[in-house]
């Protein structure tokens, strides 16, 4: 899929307020299924399309991240959306991403709801020059005469294969594969409700992660 490069990588960006199970067996699913080298978890520092300003620290998500990907080779995070003082464009992120590491092929990975609406997203045709794309959908998704590219980009990317639980298109440069995962229902706004509420998140993230969050009193 996509060009030949030398490595495989995957960026995941999100809040990660708090980082949990459903996000870490995600990532190591669409891995496994494209055979990445490495997956970035990307916290973002200001998101565009989040009206919510209570996200916690940047700091306190960027430790969490640290600590729920411990040991984990495959896993790293980058602190560069965290390090800049404007909104956390996807954009910026893979123009860093393909500067500092060019002789890379690169699948940013997202929810397919996030993805319906990358029309909305700024510079949004530039994306695909830059990088594939991984979708992240859910079981029974899987009618390949449904045309899942957003309305926006239908006349560029032209539907080309379908293997078991990967749907793919291709603009003849860069992909758009949707991947139906098993995944973990989990959300970070009911693992916050929960903590506020008091109730247990063990076995919703990592336990090095569930004791940071109960030691910093977050989302009490």
């Amino acid at each position: 899929m996509g060009t030949n490069k030398q490595k495989r990588v995957g960026l995941f960006g999100g809040t990660f307020d708090p980082i949990h199970y459903g996000h870490l067996r995600a990532a190591e699913e669409i891995k496994e299924i494209l055979s990445l080298d490495k997956v970035y978890f990307i916290p973002s520092a200001i998101p565009p399309h989040k009206s919510d300003s209570n996200i916690t620290n940047s700091s306190k998500r960027l430790e969490m991240l640290k600590l729920a990907i411990e040991g984990n080779k495959y896993f790293d995070v980058s602190e560069f959306e965290l390090q800049s003082e404007t909104p956390s464009y996807t954009i910026k992120t893979l123009e860093y991403f393909n500067h500092t590491e060019p002789n890379t092929e690169y699948y940013f990975i997202l929810g397919n709801e996030q993805f319906n609406h990358i029309e909305s997203w700024k510079d949004y045709k530039g994306l695909f020059e830059l990088s594939n794309f991984a979708v992240i959908t859910r079981p029974g998704f899987s009618e390949p005469s449904l045309n899942k590219v957003p309305l926006a980009l239908k006349d560029d990317f032209l539907y080309y294969n379908c293997i078991e639980n990967v749907i793919s298109y291709t603009n003849k440069t860069k992909d758009i594969v949707f991947i139906e995962i098993k995944g973990i229902e989990i959300s970070s706004t009911d693992i916050r409700a929960f903590v506020k509420s008091k109730k247990s998140i063990k076995y919703l993230v990592p336990d090095k992660v569930q004791n940071f969050i109960l030691s910093e009193k977050l989302y009490d």
